[in-house]
């Protein structure tokens, strides 16, 4: 089998937006392949990260933007992104009330030419995503509560990547796994054997002085 192309999406959230443009720079020099924006709306999470005039300064920078909306109302807020040129756009399963206005969201992103993915709290079970899989483009499992940097890793997202990535793989899907929360070298290689396509890390890889090298070992 062949081997996996890992992706490493450092996490803006993480770096010093008092110098956005050196802080971008730093990576996207450091090779890094997406670069995840947590969009949060202070309701649906407890915290407020940043809004759409960040998004707006970062659109053309030469890097793939991954913007993750961790907000109630995805669907109000997906012209937004695609107007400041988001690669992918993921929401939330547990924002939406019924299936028809999961995939309502889907096919509007995708009727923009764009990538669509849905991220999964560590409360909800695997089940619930699996029936859009086939639909979307990335799947996105929460390894810490939404909401905050800095937490801890919670082990028990191996178990739901192991069986999302079990279930793309039986299905022929193409679809590829992201994971967020928690993430350094050691949880890097856990999720990265359990079926990982995408590491999502912030402090570990914005307090490094080599970024470069350490995003280069996380793809070993």
């Amino acid at each position: 089998m062949a081997k996996k192309m890992i992706r490493i999406a450092p996490s803006l959230l993480a770096f010093d937006f008092r110098y956005l443009d050196k802080e971008v720079n730093r990576i996207i020099k450091a090779k890094a392949d997406w670069l995840h924006l947590d969009v949060m709306d202070g309701s649906f999470v407890p915290n407020i990260s940043f809004g759409f005039s960040v998004l707006e300064a970062l659109k053309d920078y030469p890097i793939f933007k991954d913007v993750h909306l961790m907000i109630e109302n995805p669907m109000k807020y997906v012209d937004k992104c695609i107007a400041n040129n988001a690669d992918l756009i993921t929401f939330h399963l547990e924002a939406l009330k019924t299936k028809k206005q999961v995939r309502e969201i889907i096919k509007k992103v995708h009727d923009y030419n764009v990538a669509v993915g849905i991220s999964i709290k560590p409360n909800t079970n695997v089940e619930e995503i699996l029936p859009f899989i086939k639909d979307i483009d990335v799947v996105l499992v929460m390894s810490v509560e939404p909401g905050f940097g800095g937490q801890k890793f919670m082990p028990e997202a191996i178990e739901k990547i192991a069986k999302i990535n079990q279930f793309i793989v039986e299905n022929e899907y193409d679809c590829l796994i992201e994971v967020d929360g928690g993430i350094n070298e050691q949880t890097g290689k856990m999720v990265i054997d359990a079926g990982a396509d995408v590491l999502v890390l912030g402090s570990y890889l914005a307090k490094n002085e080599n970024m470069k090298q350490a995003i280069s070992s996380l793809k070993k």
